[in-house]
């Protein structure tokens, strides 16, 4: 059977996709056939394998740091938030229906350890190594009864379980500790050490503490990645984005014509696979920002409405805000607005949603001649075809039927007047399309903006996990962290009291 380790983390967001997939990278660069895992994940960003299964848009991504396809076997429980309460359960790529937070954690959560447990052993008999990824914190002891993602996956697959921290946040010795010393002693057992994430300035003042975190825990840190701007990987979720921020940290580079194009993107409600707008981003000078307020989409050159897991929830936030409105001014004075799967469907005429929302049938804004209904049955599809005289690929998500009945054919939707719609997630990442659609975007913005030729998103993608491979293969102990991967976690490892309450 194959190696594996399970990376964890002091909380969520503290670095556990990047660190899993900067891992894979470093082993497929140097001949490990090597794979990533993800037990249960809840993400509203999500990804279509060739065989028509979704899963979390951070294991396909962490697939491509491996050189491998991605599988529904990677990330068998995906976890959709339709609201505060409840989830859409993805079991093995299909959805099998909404669950409440106290229902799945009541009973369903536990009925699915063996189906979690024989994929990753599936895994596990055909790679060299697996890379699993946790979530949240190993640390919840409310939910540890239930767990199939941290220690109980870790016990029963018999994983070293790494502890990942970012240091940028505070707290990070506390937090390491106070992990390990909530976990029962048995769970104990598979934590073999540490990883800081999100250092900035001389390691060599961290050391000290490095070194009295071993003497309280016996346990050593495997190390210490630096601090890096604009990595660009796709996100778990929507929470790390900021209203008011771009979407990269890193600065735009120049734009090869006179003009930039700023891009609004409208940060509705359960927005799902805001991914999509990371391709114009990557496009010298365009300029892509999260907005929710009317007044930001003045100066916008394009608006992009983004898929959703709640249409007519996005609908009424939109009305609310002043937004829709302001969508309405636009398409009236032609410029340019691009709806893509649940935007897509706020644009047309109207909705009949008995599957989603349970709200009948509800207005949209009219600027396309689209109805959609929502059937029980979702979309999952791989569509390759044409558009603007270039090749598009993509990938479909959704549970709504648009029926178009008239403007121009695009993709899968429509297009009228500067008013864009499509179901397509994707699309953009393709470079010829991409490049032909700022054009019209610049053409109808009066803005003397020229895509740049040489971009291919493909290749910027592949840069940057080749950046997390550079950061373990640079500052983390890879001989150690493939002792780990190879035999487990150290024997010997004391326990830290109080440990997990009885």
């Amino acid at each position: 059977m194959g190696g594996g380790l399970l990376v964890a983390g002091t909380t969520s967001d503290a670095g556990k996709s990047v660190v899993t997939a900067g891992i894979c990278r470093w082993l497929v660069r140097h001949g490990v056939k090597v794979t990533p895992f993800k037990a249960q994940n809840m993400s509203l960003n999500s990804f279509v394998t060739r065989e028509g299964a979704e899963i979390g848009r951070a294991q396909a991504m962490q697939a491509q740091a491996a050189r491998v396809e991605p599988t529904a076997l990677m990330n068998p429980v995906l976890l959709k938030p339709g609201s505060d309460r409840s989830s859409q359960v993805v079991l093995m790529g299909k959805p099998v229906g909404e669950m409440s937070a106290r229902g799945y954690h009541g009973g369903r959560q536990e009925q699915l350890l063996g189906t979690v447990l024989e994929c990753l052993a599936e895994l596990r008999g055909t790679y060299d190594a697996v890379i699993c990824e946790g979530a949240g914190s190993p640390a919840e002891i409310n939910l540890r009864r239930t767990d199939i993602v941290n220690m109980g996956i870790a016990r029963n697959a018999r994983l070293p379980v790494l502890v990942v921290g970012d240091i940028d946040r505070g707290g990070v010795f506390a937090s390491f500790f106070g992990t390990v010393a909530l976990l029962s002693p048995e769970d104990q057992e598979f934590v073999a050490g540490f990883l800081v994430n999100k250092f900035r300035g001389d390691v060599s003042l961290l050391e000290p503490g490095l070194d009295m975190l071993k003497s309280l825990t016996g346990r050593r840190t495997y190390g210490v990645l630096p601090f890096q701007h604009g990595l660009g990987i796709d996100e778990e979720d929507g929470m790390a984005v900021s209203l008011r921020g771009p979407v990269r940290e890193s600065a735009v580079s120049s734009p090869v014509g006179e003009d930039i194009l700023r891009v609004a993107v409208c940060a509705i409600p359960l927005m799902s696979n805001f991914t999509d707008v990371d391709a114009l981003a990557a496009e010298p000078g365009v300029v892509v920002r999260f907005v929710d307020r009317a007044e930001e989409l003045v100066d916008a050159d394009l608006v992009v409405v983004p898929g959703t897991r709640g249409t007519v929830r996005a609908l009424e936030w939109l009305r609310e805000r002043g937004l829709a409105d302001a969508l309405v001014r636009r398409a009236a004075e032609g410029r340019p607005v691009l709806g893509i799967c649940g935007g897509f469907q706020i644009l047309g005429e109207h909705i009949e949603d008995e599957v989603e929302s349970r709200a009948g049938r509800v207005d949209g804004l009219g600027l396309l001649p689209v109805r959609v209904r929502f059937a029980r049955e979702k979309t999952l599809t791989r569509p390759v075809g044409e558009a603007l005289g270039e090749s598009v690929e993509g990938y479909e998500i959704h549970h709504g039927v648009a029926q178009v009945t008239g403007g121009e054919p695009f993709l899968d939707g429509c297009r009228v007047g500067e008013v864009w719609g499509t179901h397509w997630h994707g699309s953009l990442e393709s470079d010829g399309f991409r490049r032909a659609f700022l054009r019209e975007v610049a053409a109808a913005a009066g803005r003397r903006f020229v895509p740049a030729a040489g971009t291919s998103f493909a290749a910027l993608r592949e840069e940057q996990l080749d950046r997390l491979g550079d950061l373990i293969e640079e500052h983390a102990d890879t001989d150690a962290l493939w002792r780990l991967i190879e035999s487990g976690a150290p024997t010997g490892l004391p326990f830290i009291p109080p440990g997990a309450p009885a």
